[in-house]
Parts: structure tokens; C-alpha cells; sequence
């Protein structure tokens, strides 16, 4: 990313896939051979499993939408962190902060990494 616009315009494009629950377009941000890890889950190793797993997780909730506070970056890595909110399938919803790293590789991500605790999201709603 040549300059900070670029680089929110690049990571708002990666949460709208996310928040229109598209991993078809979610995956066009990676490399064919990505490792995509999710907070503690086991890391899923190229686009087709990667868009797997990130289906079978937007099939878990309703929606959800991602608020970027913070980013930075240098030649190959991104970092960023923000807030996000869940929509349950309960009609109830839940935000949480997020941590994202990503190793780029020809422009794409070639590691994906989620910090994030999302064991709040399954459980029930007070």
C-alpha cells in the first residue's frame, strides 16, 4: 500500500466481503496457497479449504459489521484492529474487538490471522 487511503480502502474491501458474508470474494484477497487462522482454530491451508471454513462460520451467524480503529503496515505485513459486531441468529447481537495480522505476498495475503475471542458470540444472550 503506497499510502494510508489505499490501505483502508484495501482492508474496508477485505471487511465488506466479510460483512456481505461473500467467501468467494473473501478468498480473491489471497494467495491460492494462503494459511488462513482463525483465533484458535486449526489453520485452513488454501482458498478452497479457507473458503470452506469462512462459509461454514458466516453460516454460525445472521451478519455482521467490522469498524477498523487502527492499521499499519510495511512492505509485506498489515496489522489491524477494530471492533466487531455480530448479528446471533436469535435476533441479538454482540461486539467484540479483533486483531488482524496479514503477510502479504504479491499483493495478496499469504497469511491471514485472526486474534480474537469469539467464545462470547455462542454464548447465550443476556
Amino acid at each position: 500500500m503506497e499510502n494510508p487511503d489505499q490501505l483502508h480502502e484495501w482492508l474496508e474491501a477485505i471487511f465488506s466481503s466479510i460483512d456481505r458474508k461473500d467467501a468467494a470474494a473473501f478468498v480473491d484477497f489471497l494467495t491460492p496457497d494462503a494459511v488462513f487462522r482463525f483465533g484458535s482454530a486449526q489453520p485452513a491451508r488454501g482458498r478452497v479449504a479457507i473458503q470452506e471454513a469462512v462459509q461454514a462460520f458466516f453460516s454460525s451467524i445472521a451478519g455482521s459489521r467490522h469498524e477498523l480503529n487502527h492499521s499499519w503496515h510495511d512492505a509485506d505485513t498489515v496489522v489491524c484492529e477494530g471492533n466487531v459486531t455480530y448479528d446471533r441468529h436469535d435476533g441479538s447481537d454482540i461486539t467484540l474487538p479483533f486483531a488482524n495480522v496479514f503477510a502479504l505476498r504479491g499483493g495478496l495475503i499469504d497469511r491471514y490471522s485472526i486474534y480474537a475471542d469469539v467464545s462470547p458470540l455462542y454464548q447465550a444472550a443476556e
